[in-house]
């Protein structure tokens, strides 16, 4: 009886804990802390605590093997959304430095492919009048000076 009693206080105070929590907008972690509380209970009502009382058929035994069903439900369901988002803040802090510098790459090296003064001929194909376009070596850092320019350097 005494057993019973501390399951349920610990799973009610578990319980608050996750109320709290989800009121944090911390949702992952308050649906594992849920499926903490619920594992007390739902090992009374198994009859897992006073095993030697011998488990029968009754409604409270299945209802824990039920209560002891969800909190697996939930322990799965949070780990699946956690390996799909990476949930860690060293991961998620990763993903936005990484979109951030790739939002910039792009508009920086596309100044690379026209000269100042207007579009260039890529190398080595033939230019409208038929010619190969022929480079001199100094045309080898006129990328280079376009993004330059671009950024007034």
């Amino acid at each position: 009886m005494l057993a019973e009693t501390i399951c349920s206080a610990v799973s009610a105070a578990g319980l608050g804990i996750a109320a709290i929590t989800a009121y944090r907008k911390r949702f992952l972690t308050a649906t594992r802390i849920a499926a903490y509380a619920l594992v007390p209970v739902g090992l009374v009502m198994t009859g897992v605590v006073e095993w030697l009382s011998g488990i029968v058929f009754k409604p409270s035994v299945w209802i824990g093997f039920g209560l002891l069903g969800v909190a697996w439900l939930l322990f799965m369901t949070t780990r699946a959304v956690e390996r799909r988002a990476g949930s860690t803040r060293k991961e998620r802090k990763a993903a936005r430095d990484a979109e951030r510098g790739a939002a910039v790459a792009p508009a920086a090296s596309s100044s690379a492919l026209t000269s100042g003064t207007g579009a260039t001929a890529p190398q080595g194909r033939p230019e409208p009048g038929g010619k190969r376009r022929e480079t001199a070596p100094g045309d080898d850092f006129s990328d280079i000076e376009a993004i330059l320019k671009k950024h007034g350097i």
